[in-house]
């Protein structure tokens, strides 16, 4: 992670340090060239967005470290102004009080968990990205049961997947939205032409597929069963959207 100088001038790093409620626990020993830049940290981290344009997927992940919590927004608003999709921010305390941010933005579609991409408190919504887990609990009798049906719905897509019985979770990829009206009709077609014959063992075409998902089967009581629907790959979440919408229809029978 880059730790980016903080301040743009001798003068802020005097006004933010006069601005804190508490003395410093520790002399500060960095030098000069590691504390102040043209622009601050904004400025610093921006360059390194700007670079990444160039680099795009040849990395996973660009991080850095922040410390102010306005320069959070300023930055995300950047990566937005970019069409970025994937991006992830969190806070944490460093040593005994000191509060920092953390930004990470990717060019690639590998979706990070919400723990991991949304542990910043206190900032409006648009600044966070979208959520890539979707919960719903319903009545259930039989777990298995439940999980006969999503195995059933999800085999009917003709796409790569697989359940795990023992994780009682099921990982799967598709190059559409396959549960559409319309990708339901050319399956249709195309199973009418080969006599009625279905497509058996997919291979699993991760790098290629629009959307990466993984669903989850948990029983907290004896009545009722969650399921957890992530977003493991794509940069759409209205496809995310879609996908999780119809889950929860058809488990609860609708």
């Amino acid at each position: 992670m880059c730790n980016p100088p903080f301040y743009e001038s001798h003068e802020e790093m005097k006004q933010l340090a006069e601005e804190k409620q508490n003395e410093p626990l520790s002399v500060c020993t960095g030098a000069e060239t590691e504390m102040i830049t043209p622009g601050g940290e904004v400025a610093f981290v921006k360059k390194m967005i700007q670079e990444s344009l160039h680099l795009r997927e040849a990395v996973r992940w660009y991080t850095s470290m922040l410390g102010k919590r306005s320069s959070l927004l300023s930055l995300i608003d950047e990566l937005q102004s970019l069409d970025n999709k994937n991006w992830a921010v969190t806070e944490f305390i460093q040593g005994d009080k000191t509060k920092r941010w953390a930004i990470a933005w990717s060019w690639k579609d590998i979706r990070p968990t919400m723990g991991v991409s949304r542990s910043v408190s206190n900032i409006p919504k648009k600044y966070l990205p979208f959520p890539s887990e979707f919960h719903f609990s319903l009545p259930c009798k039989s777990v298995d049961s439940l999980i006969e049906v999503i195995e059933t719905e999800i085999n009917s897509f003709r796409i790569p997947w697989k359940w795990d019985n023992q994780r009682s979770s099921g990982l799967g990829f598709t190059m559409e939205n396959a549960w559409s009206r319309q990708a339901r009709r050319k399956r249709q077609q195309q199973e009418a032409a080969q006599d009625g014959s279905s497509q058996a063992d997919i291979p699993f075409d991760t790098e290629n597929a629009v959307f990466g998902f993984i669903i989850q089967v948990r029983r907290p009581g004896l009545k009722n069963a969650d399921v957890t629907v992530r977003w493991v790959k794509g940069v759409d979440s209205v496809i995310f959207e879609s996908f999780c919408g119809m889950l929860k229809r058809k488990v609860e029978g609708r």
